[in-house]
């Protein structure tokens, strides 16, 4: 069982929130599933870069913080789809926010990354 080397620091808001949300794809994940992009293959798609592995260890992260929910049809070949909770869909307009802000400085923030 993988055990944190570093303990959790939940004292305050940000530091709930960076936990629930760390993750390279969370942020891309949440948007997508809320767009209606819910099957796995078509979130790959949508995120080609994330490998196929990842995106399922993110997507778990995700259904335990319970931001979103799995569910599983019994269908040969198995069929599965995400959606966003209730609590999940409460995300949208930070995240919403959060992409007007980056869209708003695009060109300075472009010029900090790439220095």
């Amino acid at each position: 069982m993988y055990e944190r080397k570093i303990p959790l620091n939940l004292n305050c808001g940000l530091d709930l929130i960076g936990e629930v949300l760390y993750g390279k794809w969370k942020i891309r994940l949440l948007w997508f599933i809320n767009e209606g992009n819910k099957r796995p293959s078509e979130l790959q798609r949508k995120i080609p870069d994330a490998s196929r592995r990842v995106l399922n260890m993110q997507l778990k992260e995700l259904e335990k913080h319970e931001l979103v929910s799995r569910k599983v049809y019994a269908v040969v070949p198995p069929k599965v789809e995400y959606s966003l909770t209730d609590f999940g869909k409460t995300l949208i307009p930070v995240i919403s926010l959060m992409g007007e802000w980056g869209d708003k400085n695009e060109e300075r923030l472009r010029n900090v990354i790439t220095k």
